[in-house]
């Protein structure tokens, strides 16, 4: 019995991560970010390192003694894993590797582990997938570390390893095209779901913001419906369109999935239809966290993304979100006061609003009303 019990146990013990965090002075947000990416994905952390400088070098990305640091405080630690708070190039990947011992990955693969996790419909499962795919193909090369030796022949003749990684290659390539030429008959679909929409003569307004900012609750309180509400990163990956109605005519509000700094370029370019809902629309309505800290930066990685997707100068109206948070904490707390009025400065326009307040909610409608009918 005591067996049974070590073993499931051990299945529900949560994976232990050591984080590594790129200069303050390059990241003044530290390793927040990262954490919250962790927890969303069920692991927990085991300690951090937040570098003091990067020298860039060929083998790790940064100095052997430093390398050899991090890896010797992440198994002191016991640490499952370690997590790179940048983009971790497939060589260094594998050296870094074999010097610790224990997976080593970028905080690119969290996102895409995440993303893989929450998909649900079959677009966005086809999304995922063709972002780890191409994710992963550069990479293969580090699982058959140990089959990919010559063993004996002519010279040049390939290993059992070589034979297998070139399979593999060519299968990914294979799967890529696959399911590239299944999502563009599911796009095809979505677009055809567009135009029926788009007959029913009512303005559309797409919800955009950072991810867990708050874009969901605002739908449920906005048109009472039932979406999906998690404190958790990422909780909403495909678009939900609600009929909210406000002086006496109705709106299509449509939640988008959350924006997030530094996403892997592969995600930006599998979820273009997806963002295609905030280009297409008639205006936007941007939720800032007014109780975030980072809520500024946030707002600019929002605001460039809009403009790469062609949506960057359409109307918009900023609600500053959990203003009831923010607000709670405001006695105590000059950094959330502070934080407030900089939002304030920077958007002199926005409403302030909340999921819980009526009144926030009711301004949200007149003010969407009547940046629609303009």
């Amino acid at each position: 019995m005591k067996k049974i019990y070590e073993i499931q146990a051990e299945e529900e013990k949560k994976a232990r991560a050591w984080l590594v965090g790129l200069p303050l002075l390059d990241n003044p947000s530290g390793l927040a970010e990262l954490q919250g990416l962790i927890w969303t994905l069920g692991m927990e952390e085991a300690g951090q390192t937040i570098l003091s400088r990067l020298d860039v070098q060929p083998a790790y990305g940064m100095g052997s003694g430093k390398a050899k640091e991090i890896r010797d405080e992440a198994l002191l630690a016991e640490a499952d894993c370690i997590i790179m708070d940048w983009e971790l190039d497939p060589t260094k990947q594998r050296n870094w590797e074999k010097l610790c011992g224990i997976p080593v990955f970028d905080r690119q693969e969290v996102i895409i582990r995440i993303f893989a996790s929450r998909a649900r419909t079959r677009e966005a499962v086809l999304q995922v997938e063709l972002a780890r795919l191409e994710y992963s193909l550069p990479r293969l090369a580090h699982m058959y570390g140990d089959l990919a030796r010559q063993r004996g022949g002519n010279y040049g003749s390939k290993g059992s390893g070589e034979k297998q990684l070139e399979l593999d290659r060519r299968q990914t390539r294979q799967k890529i095209q696959q399911v590239k030429e299944e999502l563009a008959k599911v796009r095809k679909n979505r677009e055809t779901q567009r135009k029926r929409r788009q007959k029913i003569p009512l303005p559309s307004v797409a919800l955009c913001g950072y991810t867990n900012a708050g874009k969901s609750s605002l739908l449920n309180a906005l048109t009472g419906s039932d979406a999906l509400v998690e404190n958790k990163l990422f909780a909403t990956l495909d678009p939900l369109t609600r009929r909210m109605k406000c002086a006496g005519s109705e709106i299509l509000l449509t939640d988008t999935v959350g924006f997030i700094s530094n996403l892997p370029h592969q995600l930006i370019d599998a979820f273009k239809s997806t963002l295609e809902e905030a280009a297409l629309s008639d205006a936007l309505l941007l939720v800032l966290d007014s109780s975030d800290p980072n809520a500024l930066d946030e707002a600019a990685t929002v605001l460039s993304v809009l403009e790469q997707i062609g949506a960057g100068d359409k109307p918009r109206l900023v609600v500053l979100n959990k203003i009831d948070v923010t607000q709670g904490g405001l006695k105590g707390s000059e950094s959330l006061c502070g934080n407030l009025s900089a939002l304030k400065e920077r958007f002199p326009d926005a409403l302030e609003a909340s999921a819980k307040t009526k009144a926030g909610l009711d301004l949200i409608k007149e003010r969407v009303s009547a940046i629609v009918k303009a």
